[in-house]
């Protein structure tokens, strides 16, 4: 069985799923052979692979599959989202439907990692993207131009300088926009003949072949909105039609979570060099926390004063990596459990200090209770309640 490999080269701190995941790509690329809508690369079945995984079982390619000298004839396909695969079927139908797909949820989610992974699969790339903040101009949408051509020629269609949305309406790719309810709302609505028309008048070529610029077949755009931002910059009406809704909520099931933070976590710190010394009892402790606080209920049913903060998965993978580097830095010095309070008490801080005394309730309901009970982990971090105060 082959797995996946890495693309050599230079050191990333992050490499885009194109790059990383390369091999599987080519893979199901050979693998899968049936229709494939305008300008895709993968198959939508293959798609909702890739992002899905194979559930632990080696794909064989097919007799007579046009494989390529690097494309092995097995491979077992790694699962990189966790959560609802029917979810996943229907952003890729909607993407196959070129029609636009927003992933709403609250931060932390996985949903800018989940359109990443979706716009690579489907035309290669997931770089053509524009992050909204309450400074993105509509330019950043459209188009801008080169000043020194602009001067030197007047307008062209050399002098246009395009988009990330633009370079995806002219390619047929998929372009990405990052927290679109930052955006102003003027800013937003540029959006909305762009997902209509399908095309981009250019007022300055006008009485030219350049005047407008056609979506190719294959082009669409996905679009991201964090919860925690509604009304911040509210989407119009006309705006939210041009969508299909989805949204991604926390992992549901509690082993699948460990793993993920496991997994991301030990990936981080292999980045530095550093040796993964966070033992899975302590992982187990963190997510628990986490699920705790965040669903308002602890696993046992007691009730459970929810912070302010998202508790996120990603927090908690951010977390489980500073535990694995103190331990890898500062050896010997303590316990990494021992610096578990600290860091929780960081992440409940972020939005509000008063929500340190939520913690502190947390600590003397649940987790007194869970020591009370015998749990070896859950008695050590009763032990150091101390830490949690001001």
């Amino acid at each position: 069985m082959t797995t996946a490999a890495t693309t050599t080269g230079p050191v990333r701190q992050n490499t885009p799923p194109e790059e990383r995941y390369a091999a599987e790509l080519a893979f199901l690329a050979a693998h899968d052979t049936g229709a494939r809508p305008p300008g895709w690369r993968l198959t939508p079945r293959a798609v909702v692979t890739f992002v899905m995984g194979s559930a632990g079982e080696a794909l064989t390619l097919p007799a007579g599959a046009p494989a390529g000298g690097d494309v092995p004839g097995r491979m077992e396909i790694a699962p990189k989202f966790v959560g609802d695969r029917a979810l996943v079927e229907r952003c890729v139908i909607t993407l196959a439907g070129e029609r636009g797909l927003l992933l709403v949820g609250e931060p932390g989610t996985a949903k800018s990692m989940l359109s990443e992974l979706l716009a690579a699969a489907v035309c290669g790339t997931g770089a053509l993207t524009v992050q909204g903040t309450a400074g993105t101009t509509e330019d950043q949408l459209k188009y801008g131009w080169n000043y020194a051509l602009l001067l030197a020629q007047g307008p062209s269609r050399r002098a246009l300088v395009p988009s990330p949305v633009l370079s995806a309406m002219t390619s047929g790719a998929v372009a990405r926009v990052e927290e679109i309810t930052r955006c102003l709302p003027e800013v937003q609505d540029a959006l909305v003949s762009l997902l209509s028309e399908r095309r981009v008048a250019v007022p300055e070529l006008a009485g030219t072949d350049d005047a407008h610029v056609h979506a190719a077949p294959g082009f669409t755009l996905i679009a991201t909105a964090n919860l925690r931002d509604k009304g911040v910059s509210e989407m119009s009406a006309a705006l939210k039609r041009r969508f299909n809704f989805e949204t991604i909520g926390p992992i549901a099931d509690a082993d699948a979570e460990v793993a993920l933070v496991r997994r991301h976590s030990r990936a981080a710190v292999a980045r530095s060099g550093a040796p993964y010394q966070v033992d899975d009892a302590v992982l187990e402790a963190l997510v628990t926390a986490f699920r705790d606080l965040r669903d308002g209920r602890s696993a046992e049913g007691w009730d459970v004063e929810r912070p302010s903060t998202v508790m996120s998965t990603a927090e908690a993978v951010a977390v489980a990596g500073s535990l694995a580097l103190a331990a890898a830095y500062f050896p010997s010095e303590r316990d990494v459990l021992t610096l578990l309070p600290g860091h929780l008490l960081g992440v409940v801080r972020k939005d509000e200090p008063a929500d340190a005394a939520r913690l502190r309730g947390y600590w003397d309901s649940v987790v007194r209770r869970r020591a009370e009970h015998g749990a070896a982990t859950w008695r050590t971090l009763w032990d150091l309640r101390a830490a949690l105060e001001d």
